[in-house]
């Protein structure tokens, strides 16, 4: 459901930033006339079928801005640490990395250069992520030592972006409905070296409730439940035996067979050492228990205490206290991918047809528009007091933007946007492929005020 870039509305200005992010949308919005664009760029290079000039055309967008899909520069991600290595990098590449000012961390590269087969990318020191993708994770502004929540985590580019920004240190929750794709997730997270701290759930985003403890407990075995050793999360590793992947397979079968997609138990299929699943009692870590019944698990469900989400926590030496909820959230949301040039150029190797079904139907863009709503909806619901939540899309159009924005907050007073220079609605602001050189992007910040 991630990794295309989108349009935005971010925000900065509420409270002092620790990193290059304010920075980011100050440069880029600072100017109005972003990059400058050649008569050459401004042709039309991807030839675009009625039905999507339609599109286009009604929903107010322009279609020059595909022009500019061959000449838009590849970005790239270094691993922080490994900035000596960027001579050596170039000299493998045959071209200059040029640094994105505005966004730590990334950059630019010729679009025809290919990164898949070099030794930086297949050793984990580089990775490929549109900055526009990069500038949504920088936007929630995350530290060392918070709990955060990638609600839409596939494929694994923000994922793997968010746990760098952690270190090892609090925790990091993907969830995604779809299990292949989740599957990448993990495969990411292992070649960078990035998934200490991470938990990886097959689950419905609408209405996941699963949230970390304030601090993991350091459970050295399950005597203190009753529990056979072999009942309890040992080191995760994807080297499991023939006989565990069957039972595993047959359980979820049985699950299947009299339950929706939509209604399943979340499944963990990904755990690291130091994400506080180790150690615990598998019959614990999903046991259902009372509203007021402490939880001995890594993870417990969210109950509904008085007006908002609220959870118990277990913390060393200190009475069970309220958690209320996740300290950033990242709603990267499936979407009509019209926004990703990258994305559009494909349909002319595709059919054109597809993209009939995948971006222009109807009644698909209309269940998209329900299933974003109930995303950030959810995402909010799991965000603690004083979080921040940032939904984006891969779609240019208002309807799956700030359309949902707007139904969103007037059903959600205790959310506040944060300020920033206008779009489509006040404290909005889009980024499209001729003004910022990336894909589109949009993001909306919200901070919870209250529960």
């Amino acid at each position: 459901m991630g990794g295309c870039g989108m349009v935005a509305a971010v925000g900065w200005g509420r409270k002092p930033q620790r990193r290059g992010v304010p920075s980011v949308f100050r440069q880029m919005c600072s100017v109005e006339d972003g990059f400058p664009v050649s008569d050459q760029e401004q042709s039309v290079s991807l030839p675009l079928p009625g039905a999507f000039l339609d599109f286009l055309n009604n929903n107010g967008l322009d279609p020059s801005i595909y022009a500019v899909a061959d000449t838009i520069p590849r970005y790239v991600r270094l691993k922080p640490g490994c900035e000596s290595l960027l001579a050596d990098i170039e000299a493998e590449l045959r071209c200059k990395l040029e640094e994105v000012v505005w966004l730590p961390g990334f950059f630019s590269i010729p679009p025809h250069i290919q990164i898949a087969g070099s030794k930086a990318y297949q050793q984990g020191v580089i990775y490929g992520m549109d900055a526009a993708s990069g500038a949504a994770v920088s936007a929630l502004d995350v530290s060392p030592g918070d709990h955060v929540l990638d609600l839409c985590a596939a494929p694994g580019a923000k994922l793997c972006m968010l746990s760098d920004l952690l270190g090892n240190s609090g925790s990091l929750t993907g969830v995604d409905i779809a299990r292949h794709r989740l599957a990448a997730c993990c495969t990411m997270l292992q070649k960078y070296a990035l998934g200490d701290c991470c938990r990886l759930f097959v689950a419905d985003g609408t209405t996941f409730s699963l949230l970390p403890l304030r601090s993991c407990m350091d459970i050295k075995s399950g005597a203190a439940y009753g529990a056979d050793n072999k009942d309890i999360f040992t080191e995760w590793t994807s080297k499991r035996s023939w006989k565990d992947r069957k039972k595993a397979f047959k359980a979820r079968n049985a699950n299947s067979s009299h339950q929706s997609q939509s209604t399943l138990e979340p499944e963990l299929i990904y755990y690291g050492r130091h994400s506080g699943v180790v150690g615990l009692c598998k019959s614990e870590l999903f046991r259902p228990r009372n509203d007021n019944e402490p939880s001995v698990s890594g993870y417990d469900r969210v109950c509904h205490l008085g007006a908002g989400p609220c959870m118990l926590s277990m913390e060393a030496g200190s009475a069970y206290r309220p958690f209320t909820g996740t300290k950033s959230v990242l709603v990267d949301a499936e979407c009509t991918h019209d926004g990703s040039v990258k994305h559009i150029q494909k349909f002319a190797f595709w059919g054109w047809n597809t993209l009939q079904h995948r971006v222009l139907d109807a009644k698909r863009t209309d269940t998209l528009m329900h299933l974003q709503l109930h995303l950030l909806t959810n995402g909010f619901r799991l965000l603690r007091v004083g979080g921040s939540l940032v939904y984006s899309t891969c779609s240019l159009t208002v309807a799956q933007n700030e359309h949902v924005v707007e139904h969103f907050l007037a059903r959600n007073s205790s959310a506040d946007k944060w300020p920033c220079k206008s779009g489509r609605i006040p404290k909005t602001i889009r980024f499209d492929p001729t003004t910022s050189k990336t894909s589109g992007l949009f993001i909306a910040k919200f901070t919870k005020l209250t529960t």
